[in-house]
């Protein structure tokens, strides 16, 4: 949806709850972003943080209201259309496909010309150092690699906003550092990037960051608030 000049409104999250039965994972969470900001949302295991994410995706059903500017977040499909993309924890890979059919396919289906995916394809791959193993089956990569996979498949999409779950957790410390330049990056390049981490070293590379506790908002530290 998003090219490389963006116009990114603002991400309103608006008293957002998310329950899975009688468990609340998210508990009436509110914040906002704006273009160009790097967020971090951290907490212990199970504090809600993937669901949080995937509830500004529009991706699980939730309580209260996520806003990309005047646009409300329904679905993940509307939500994809506004150009909310994420970056799954376990690289969410098909393990049949090739790094870059696990790439490519998502941009084909979003309209995106052949030729200009793979172009996006290639850039992306060599952004995460994997350029020489794009014809692999995504089961033949390490952990590592297919998670370096499931990011590069995020930044060819080039959204409006990036969720990215845990986007570091597989990673050793080179390309843990190489992940977080591209995710600022892409704050740089306009987009509005909230990552999901357990680990303070990265979420200390963010411009701000958001706490969670057992699905409670503890803390907000945001450039802007």
């Amino acid at each position: 949806m998003a090219d490389d000049d963006l116009e990114t409104p603002p991400l309103v999250i608006d008293a957002v709850t998310v329950r899975y039965g009688d468990t609340v994972a998210v508990d009436a969470a509110s914040f906002d972003a704006y273009a160009g900001e790097f967020i971090a949302v951290t907490g212990h295991s199970g504090a809600g943080k993937s669901s949080l994410l995937w509830a500004i995706a529009g991706a699980v059903t939730a309580e209260g209201a996520v806003r990309l500017g005047d646009d409300l977040v329904t679905d993940r499909s509307q939500g994809a259309g506004l150009g909310i993309e994420v970056i799954p924890q376990g690289s969410a890979l098909a393990v049949l496909l090739t790094a870059q059919e696990n790439l490519e396919l998502p941009l084909l289906a979003r309209g995106i010309p052949a030729q200009e995916a793979r172009h996006r394809v290639q850039e992306a791959l060599a952004s995460v150092g994997l350029e020489e193993s794009g014809s692999h089956l995504a089961e033949e990569l390490s952990g590592g690699q297919q998670q370096r996979v499931a990011v590069a498949r995020g930044l060819a999409l080039r959204g409006r906003v990036l969720l990215a779950d845990e986007p570091t957790s597989e990673l050793d410390h080179d390309n843990r550092e190489k992940v977080l330049a591209l995710l600022r990056a892409e704050a740089q390049r306009g987009a509005i990037v909230v990552m999901a981490t357990h680990d303070p070293e990265a979420a200390a590379q963010a411009d701000g960051e958001i706490r969670l506790d057992d699905g409670h908002l503890e803390t907000v530290r945001v450039p802007r608030s």
